[in-house]
This record gives C-alpha cells, structure tokens and sequence, in this order.
C-alpha cells in the first residue's frame, strides 16, 4: 500500500488479508461441520459482501436494518437477535429472518403467536445466560451480575417454552478456543437438559480465530466434541472481529502540532471519539505505524496524537516517533476495520473518513467519499 497516494482521512480494507482471513473460517466451518456466520456489529461493509460470500453464507443481525441489509447484500436471510423488538418493526423482521432469537422469555411469548403467521418458517430461540465471561471491562461483559443480556437458568424453571427451536449465548469478546471451552462447561451445566429436545445451538461471537496464535485445531477439537455430545444439534458460531480482524487501517494527516508545557499535541483529521470510539470505551491504545504506543525514557520526538473534535478527551496518550512530525504527514492507525467503522458518527460535523478497497492487483477502489448531505441527512 502506498500511503502517499491515500487522501486522508481514509478506512481502506486490503482484500488480500480479507480473503486469509475467509480462508481460515471456511477452515475452520468445514472441518468442524459447523455454520460460521457473520456478525454485522463487528462488520458491515457491504461493499466487501461479494467477496465475504465466496466463504460463507449467513449473517446475524441485530436490528431491522442489519436484517434487511443481510438479505440485500448477503443474499440469505439473517440470524436475528435484538435485546428487545418494536411492536411495528417485528413483522418486517420476520420477513427477513430465518432464526429470530429473542432476550427473554416474556418477549419470545408476546411475539410467539406471530411467529406462526410468518410467510416463511421462522425458528425460534432465547439467549440464555451462562454466568461465565473471561471479558474483563464491565462495558463489554455480557455476563456481569444483573446483566440484561440473556435468561439465568433460574428463570426456566427447569421447562423451555414450548416452541423454542435454540438457544443462544454470547460470553466472548477477541477470546480463545479455551475461553469457549470454560463457557460450555458452564452453559452445558446450566442447560444441558434442554438440549436434546433442540434443533440448534448459537455459540454467539468473541471466537477470534484469525488472530495469529489462535489454537484453531483446538477449537475444532472442542466443537466436534460438542456435535459428538448432542448430535441432533446444528452449531452456529458468529464472529465479528475475526472476519476483518487486521484487514485494514485508517489513513489520518497532522493538521497542526500544539505545545502546552512541554506537551506536544499532533492534531490530526480524526477523531477518536467519532472514528474510532472503541479506543475510549475499550479502553485500548491503538497501533500506530512507525510509532511506538509504549514510549522508553529516552524517547525524544514524543506526541500526543489529538483528535480534530471539540470533546477534550478526544486524544490518545503520547507515541514516541523516529523523528519528528510534521505538518501535513500521513499517520497510519492499524486494525482499524472491525468495531470501529460501525461505530463512527459525524460527532461535531467531523467530516467522515472515506473508505476504500485496495484490490489484490494494487488498485484502489474509492468505495465512498462523506459530504455535507450525509452529515445533514443524519440529523434533522
């Protein structure tokens, strides 16, 4: 990739590293004959899609949008689950869904009696609570004591309600292979005698399989351990991070370089709390090219890297650099496509970063460039 030629600021995806990635997960999906779908709330890049759909076919969705976006652009109707759905959306939803999980026992009965008008067959679940989650930030722990997501066992009452064809668990978030293993000590000691009588199992997301180190035979070992235990099950995972996991960065300028009391600030063309909010809510220090994120004493040319928006928060701790920066150079974040393009806003009328696709052959595709309107649009 050669930076120069990236306008700034800019998300570009290389499809080569889209396409390793892709290869693992059909790897992984094939031998351990389960379904891997993806998650949009980890990646939704449409413009990807075609490529995405050469590996694997499905997706899970979250909303009404995510769900009509999975049969637009995925081609295949989605996984749906949302926390808690609109009385006027669920129809829709429905239409677009061939699995609806539902978060609690009171929604799947208030919607249970729809579910049988559907013009295609709908198969029903609820998301249970295992209990367990190795995630240590409390923003990101979905199984944190009085957690909204997902049923505790307690509330079965040892008896399913009639009709659920799944159950669902999200507990993981950038985990391993032995993460899930824990969880389904847990989850099987809480619902195992539910499974039999079921047609599926959703493992939720967090299995990050292409991050280098992962144990991916591990994980296939763990799953077909799981098939051999409830062989009537159909075992669906849904990853979000792993797909674009190390596909792509974003492409920022130094617009000015600010001195407060031997502080040097490099004002870039983003903003961290409106490009790349996971770095706040994390908290994480992103990977910067050339830069090292955990300065020496020592280290002469150190800057703060300061985002473009008002919010006074809206800066990342200093890097130390080779040299010095200057006015108008490029700086490079890395990992920037998964959780973080979902999450950008036009915070502050912040202009959007664009976003490209460099090609295998080294072109660059300009899939979008942001303007007045789209900022304008997103108001009222």
């Amino acid at each position: 990739m050669d930076i120069s030629k990236i306008p700034s600021p800019c998300f570009v995806l290389e499809e080569t590293r889209l396409r390793h990635n892709l290869e693992v997960i059909a790897g992984v999906q094939r031998e351990a004959g389960v379904q891997i779908i993806l998650a949009f709330k980890g990646f939704a890049m449409w413009s990807a899609f075609p490529v995405v759909r050469e590996y694997i076919q499905g997706a899970t969705a979250s909303s009404l949008h995510e769900a009509r976006l999975c049969v637009e652009e995925m081609k295949t109707r989605a996984h749906t689950y949302a926390v808690a759905y609109l009385p006027r959306e669920f129809g829709r939803i429905m239409g677009y869904s061939s699995h609806i999980t539902f978060n609690s026992i009171a929604q799947y009965k208030r919607y249970r009696g729809k579910l049988s008008r559907a013009s295609e067959p709908v198969s029903p679940g609820i998301r249970v609570n295992p209990g367990w989650s190795p995630v240590g930030t409390a923003l990101y722990n979905p199984a944190a004591p009085g957690s909204r997501l997902g049923e505790p066992a307690e509330n079965f009452k040892g008896k399913l309600p009639e009709g659920v064809e799944g159950l669902h668990f999200h507990t993981l978030c950038e985990s391993t292979s032995y993460d899930l293993e824990k969880t389904l000590g847990y989850f099987e000691s809480r619902f195992g005698a539910f499974l039999p009588g079921l047609k599926w199992v959703n493992f939720g997301g967090g299995h990050l399989m292409t991050r280098e180190g992962y144990d991916t035979q591990h994980l296939i070992r763990v799953l077909k351990a799981f098939k051999s235990r409830y062989p009537n099950l159909h075992v669906i995972l849904e990853p979000g991070s792993a797909f674009a996991w190390e596909t792509g960065v974003l492409v920022a300028s130094v617009l000015d370089i600010v001195n407060n009391l031997g502080v040097k600030t490099a004002i870039l063309d983003v903003s961290f709390t409106a490009h790349m909010p996971d770095t706040l809510e994390m908290p994480y220090r992103p990977r910067v090219r050339g830069a090292s994120a955990e300065p020496a004493k020592g280290d002469k040319y150190l800057y703060r890297l300061g985002g473009v928006s008002c919010l006074s928060g809206d800066f990342m701790e200093a890097y130390a650099f080779d040299r010095p920066l200057k006015i108008g150079q490029k700086i490079v974040f890395e990992d920037m496509i998964h959780h973080t393009m979902v999450k950008t806003t036009t915070f502050n009328g912040v202009s959007h970063p664009s976003i490209a696709i460099l090609r295998p052959d080294g072109k660059l595709d300009m899939i979008r460039r942001f303007t007045y309107a789209d900022y304008k649009r997103h108001l009222s």
